[in-house]
């Protein structure tokens, strides 16, 4: 497996999609320097005057509900049924799902537009899929990602869609196939958004993909990788980041497959 991922970390690199995010103010400029240091192109825009272009001429889409309003919600079912209706593909990043009434309407009506892949952390996943959890903590998740795998099988048996499970170990879900990737490090979650950065990336990486499965977990690996690398040269969480966009660039083949610790079942 570690060739058909590095040829995806190529295939980015090659052919620079263009990714249409309609994100949350707080990690717009981490996810935007994530995707140009993979080689992607980002372009950030919520008006609903320019939705249908920026659609057509865009290869993915992102759309991550962290700083919901109104406004914006629009601008998301919008650009989710312009990019089901194109064929396109697009991710969910279901930010805070539980927590409010208003987050789990939203994310019913985005479900009905039928995401590519659905990444979030495991409370998130185990509130889109409506199982009891732990009291939600804003945007933290209080369960382990394995407790989740359930949830996440239901969800893609029910949606279609890839399951990403972000945590200590990531799991990548679709149907009966599941990927785990035990690399990254616990201070990149001193780090905001970073689980924003990996639905980004994991857009780019769709937006390109003969192999949508496979996509995300190059792109959830990579990002977990250059996390665990970036840690062991960081003073504290703000030169994490510093190394962690540095790593997405110059990551050589060779370091990539040393690094990587994956389990497919």
């Amino acid at each position: 497996m570690e060739n058909k991922l590095w040829q995806h970390i190529q295939q980015v690199r090659n052919q620079s999609p263009l990714v249409y995010n309609i994100t949350n103010f707080v990690v717009m400029n981490n996810t935007a320097n994530a995707l140009l240091a993979v080689g992607a192109s980002p372009i950030m825009s919520h008006a609903h005057s320019e939705i249908e272009e920026m659609a057509n001429i865009s290869q993915a889409l992102v759309v991550n509900i962290g700083t919901l309003d109104e406004y914006w919600v629009t601008s998301m079912l919008t650009a989710s049924a312009q990019f089901k209706y194109l064929k396109k593909p697009w991710i969910l990043d279901p930010v805070g799902a539980g927590a409010t009434s208003f987050r789990n309407n939203t994310l019913e009506q985005l479900l009905a537009n039928k995401p590519t892949v659905i990444r979030g952390n495991a409370s998130e996943i185990m509130a889109l899929a409506n199982v009891d959890s732990s009291i939600t903590k804003g945007v933290d998740s209080t369960e382990a990602s394995s407790n989740a795998l359930n949830a996440a099988r239901s969800i893609s048996n029910k949606t279609e869609a890839i399951v990403c499970i972000s945590g200590e170990i990531d799991y990548i879900i679709y149907k009966n196939k599941i990927v785990e990737i035990d690399n990254g490090h616990p201070m990149m979650t001193k780090v905001t958004g970073l689980g924003c950065s990996a639905s980004a990336l994991i857009g780019a990486f769709i937006a390109v993909a003969y192999d949508n499965f496979e996509a995300t977990v190059a792109a959830v690996a990579l990002l977990s990788i250059a996390g665990e690398l970036a840690q062991r040269k960081a003073n504290g969480p703000g030169t994490l980041q510093l190394h962690l966009l540095d790593i997405l660039y110059n990551i050589d083949e060779n370091t990539f497959k040393t690094v990587l610790k994956h389990r497919a079942s």
